[in-house]
């Protein structure tokens, strides 16, 4: 049997599959690795955990499917800074995609670059998630580990680079730095100068489906897989999870909601958001492009309730409570920016909140009113999406979003539009197997590959009752921000310590 294994280095762990050539999942594996918040708005990872749950994964999967693998593809959380010496050494904790430390560099690079310019090369402002701010707060904060700086990866390339010795990534991750040129899918030099970043620490941009580097034997022996088996260049976790979802086609877009939350869709030709709100990214199918706007804290803002409320209660467990509240809860609505905000407010000192709250409200009011609020910026996201001129019409839900029936259905309502659901809901991992699929030869093309991707037939459809609801709450919900913003600011330069 011919198998296909993608891996996923998420934010909570690295995850597995193989697929046969008939689309099918024939094994998968997970494995956690911890989150470090040094400091408020901080987030790292030790890249040596990713090696070894990817050790973990692999090997498993490997021995489970007992099939002969002939592609592997690499996925995982974007804009993340590995940064190696002249060893490919490890020099500190990786900074993630979700740290909030480099505000005073998004500035830096604002005014060294140019706001106009900015957009007009990356498809993007300087946001603190990106990895080329993180360059400048090494630079500036950590003058003596900058100074060993040789190499910089982002996440799932540092796997790549154990699995296969190769410096190398693919455009879709590469144009979350904000130091590609998005028209001509490689490294701006004008970016690099501006900002005074040697282009050798840059690795090779390959697209999706190209292949990146084989299997070395040390890797092979760690991780039960082939030796010289071809390694896909993948794609970020949003683009790969578009291949694995089918999405590769203007008029379709995706929902995610995992630890964030993403709203994606493949655009014709490389659009930008005069505003800056949506990200204009490569897509890992060579050539194309899609926007794409987030939410930092989607399901991290249910995780964080449930573990405030009762951390042993599933997932289930606690849609199921908020069920118990009527589409609105009676009045409440909760901010989710526990980490700050991405679209469309591009603000790292936006904050969480409840509002509207009265002593009738109970844990199935507020754990509904944390559903709902999450929903309401993923479509805040659609409608800054649908600004920049990309409006979908079908929406195929993926991430935790997707298995569970009362998210499918919350999104419905408040999007106003069909959700359906694919056979295999592995996300990333399966559109990274997909790539490693067409990298190995399997496949001609990243668009015949995506005929595996089948929908399953239930089809949650908007209530049009509850969806006038969801109207009248979510204008609410988009007048808070503006009407709140400068008290967020002064709560978080008050806990920061500065009065």
């Amino acid at each position: 049997m011919t198998l296909l294994v993608g891996l996923d280095i998420g934010t909570s762990g690295a995850r597995a599959v193989a697929i046969d050539l008939s689309g099918k999942v024939v094994a998968q594996a997970a494995s956690e690795y911890p989150l470090l918040t040094p400091r408020p708005g901080w987030t790292e990872q030790h890249p040596e955990d990713w090696w070894r749950a990817s050790q973990e994964v692999l090997a498993r999967v490997a021995a489970e499917a007992g099939g002969e693998v002939t592609g592997l593809g690499l996925t995982g959380q974007m804009h993340g800074s590995v940064f190696l010496d002249a060893n490919s050494e490890v020099i500190r904790p990786a900074l993630l995609w979700n740290d909030q430390r480099t505000e005073l560099q998004c500035r830096e690079i604002t005014d060294r670059v140019g706001a106009r310019r900015l957009l007009e090369i990356t498809g993007n402002p300087a946001l603190t998630g990106f990895q080329a701010p993180k360059l400048l707060w090494l630079r500036e904060e950590e003058p003596e580990a900058y100074a060993r700086v040789a190499h910089v990866l982002l996440p799932k390339d540092y796997v790549r680079l154990r699995l296969t010795g190769e410096h190398a990534t693919d455009a879709s991750d590469a144009s979350g730095t904000l130091l590609l040129d998005l028209g001509r899918r490689d490294w701006s030099d004008e970016i690099l100068t501006t900002l005074e970043l040697p282009r050798e620490w840059m690795p090779r941009v390959l697209e999706g489906p190209q292949v990146s580097g084989r299997l070395r034997p040390g890797a092979a022996a760690e991780t039960g897989l082939p030796e010289g088996l071809q390694v896909a260049a993948g794609g970020g976790d949003n683009a790969a999870a578009a291949v694995g979802t089918g999405v590769i086609h203007h008029g379709l877009a995706s929902s995610s909601i995992g630890t964030s939350g993403v709203v994606f869709s493949p655009s014709e030709g490389s659009l930008r958001d005069p505003q800056g709100r949506v990200h204009a990214l490569c897509h890992a199918v060579p050539g194309g492009y899609h926007l794409m706007g987030v939410t930092l804290s989607a399901g991290g803002s249910l995780r964080w309730w449930r573990d405030l409320i009762d951390g042993r209660l599933g997932y289930d467990e606690l849609t199921a409570l908020a069920a118990q509240a009527p589409p609105g809860s009676e009045g409440l609505i909760f901010l989710p920016y526990l980490t700050g905000e991405r679209t469309p407010h591009l603000d790292p000192s936006a904050r969480g909140a409840f509002f509207g709250l009265t002593s009738r409200h109970s844990q199935a009011h507020l754990t509904r009113a944390v559903m709902e609020g999450v929903v309401f910026s993923l479509r805040a996201c659609l409608e800054a999406m649908a600004a920049a001129g990309v409006v979908p019409d079908q929406v195929r839900a993926t991430g935790g979003g997707a298995r569970n029936a009362r998210w499918r259905q919350l999104q419905a309502d408040v999007y106003g539009l069909p959700i359906h659901r694919t056979l295999w809901e592995e996300g990333p991992a399966y559109g990274a197997a997909l790539l490693g699929g067409v990298a190995a030869g399997v496949f001609g093309s990243v668009e015949e590959a995506c005929r595996l991707v089948r929908l399953q037939a239930d089809v949650a459809e908007p209530d049009p009752a509850v969806r006038e609801v969801y109207d009248a709450y979510y204008r609410a919900f988009s007048s808070l921000y503006p009407a709140s913003q400068r008290v967020m600011h002064d709560l978080s330069r008050l806990a920061q310590g500065n009065r």
